[in-house]
C-alpha cells in the first residue's frame, strides 16, 4: 500500500473534539479511497481498507488525544476504558463489503467520543459527545460539530433501511403494521444517516451488532433530533465492559412511540 500523509487539522480540532471527530472521520475516508484504487479486490482489498483505516486512527488519536482510550473494532480491547474518562470508540471501516464492491457507496467510517459525567445519568457513568460518520464516497462526513438538519419527510409510506445480508426476520412484520418498505442498504452507520437524510424514516435492528457499529451513527443521529434506543426502548449505553451491543431503533420522532410498542409487544429483542 502506499504511504498516506494525512491533511493538517483544522485549527479548533486542538480543542474541540467534535472538530476533530469530523476530520478523523473524513481522513480515514480519504485513506479507504486511497486504498480503494491501488487495484486490489476482494478479501485483499477488505484486509488493505480495515488495515489503513484503523492504523491512520490509531496514529492521529496518539499523537492528538494522548491520554486518551481508543476502542477500536480493529483493535485489542483495552480494558483500562473502563476507567477512563474519554474513550473514543471507532470502527475504521463499517461495512467492508460494500467497500469491496466499487462503486458502492454504503460504506462509511465511525468516530465517537464517549465520555465520563457527560449525560443525564440514564446510559450509566458517561454518554456519547462528539461523534462523526464519514460517507467518502458522497464526500459527506455527518457530525455533531454542526449535526444534519433532517429534512421533511418525502415519501406517501415509511421506508424502513434493512441490511442487504442479513435483515432481522421480524422487519417484513413491522413493514406491514406500518404499510412501509423495506430499502436494502449496507453499513450500519449508513442506514442510521439514511434516516437524517430521507432516504429511509426508520432502521431497526435485532441482529447482533457491537458498540463501534452504532456509537458514532447514534450521537449523530441523536444531535439531529432523530428517536434513538434500544429495541425495547431503553437507552443506548456505551464503553461497558461488554463491547455486544445487539439492538437499536432510529426513526423520525413521531413514529417512535408506534414502533417500541410494536417491538415490545412481540417480545423481540
Amino acid at each position: 500500500m502506499t504511504t498516506y500523509t494525512p491533511s493538517t487539522p483544522p485549527a479548533e480540532a486542538a480543542t474541540d473534539d467534535h472538530a476533530l471527530a469530523a476530520w478523523l472521520a473524513t481522513e480515514a475516508g480519504r485513506r479507504l479511497l486511497e486504498v480503494r484504487g491501488e487495484g486490489l479486490e476482494g478479501k485483499e482489498l477488505k484486509d488493505a481498507g480495515d488495515r489503513a483505516a484503523h492504523e491512520l486512527l490509531m496514529e492521529l488519536l496518539a499523537q492528538l488525544r494522548p491520554g486518551d482510550v481508543v476502542l477500536s473494532e480493529e483493535g485489542k480491547d483495552d480494558k483500562a476504558r473502563l476507567e477512563a474518562d474519554r474513550v473514543w470508540i471507532v470502527d475504521p471501516l463499517d461495512g467492508t463489503r460494500e467497500f469491496s464492491e466499487p462503486p458502492r457507496d454504503d460504506w462509511a467510517v465511525h468516530v465517537a467520543l464517549w465520555e465520563r459525567g457527560a449525560g443525564d445519568g440514564s446510559t450509566g457513568p458517561g454518554d456519547l459527545t462528539a461523534c462523526a460518520v464519514a460517507q467518502p464516497v458522497l464526500g459527506e462526513t455527518f457530525n455533531t460539530a454542526k449535526p444534519p438538519v433532517v429534512p421533511p419527510r418525502t415519501s406517501a409510506k415509511p421506508r424502513i433501511a434493512v441490511s442487504r445480508s442479513r435483515p432481522p426476520a421480524f422487519v417484513e412484520e413491522l413493514a406491514a403494521e406500518l404499510d412501509a418498505e423495506l430499502v436494502p442498504m449496507g453499513s450500519a452507520g449508513v442506514k442510521v444517516l439514511s434516516v437524517a437524510r430521507d432516504v429511509s424514516d426508520i432502521y431497526v435492528h435485532a441482529g447482533g451488532q457491537y458498540e463501534w457499529d452504532s456509537a458514532a451513527p447514534i450521537g449523530v443521529a441523536r444531535a439531529a433530533g432523530l428517536f434513538t434506543s434500544r429495541i425495547d426502548g431503553t437507552p443506548m449505553i456505551y464503553n461497558r465492559d461488554d463491547v455486544y451491543l445487539p439492538d437499536l431503533i432510529v426513526c423520525r420522532p413521531e413514529l417512535a412511540d408506534q414502533i417500541v410498542a410494536w417491538v415490545t409487544s412481540r417480545g423481540i429483542g
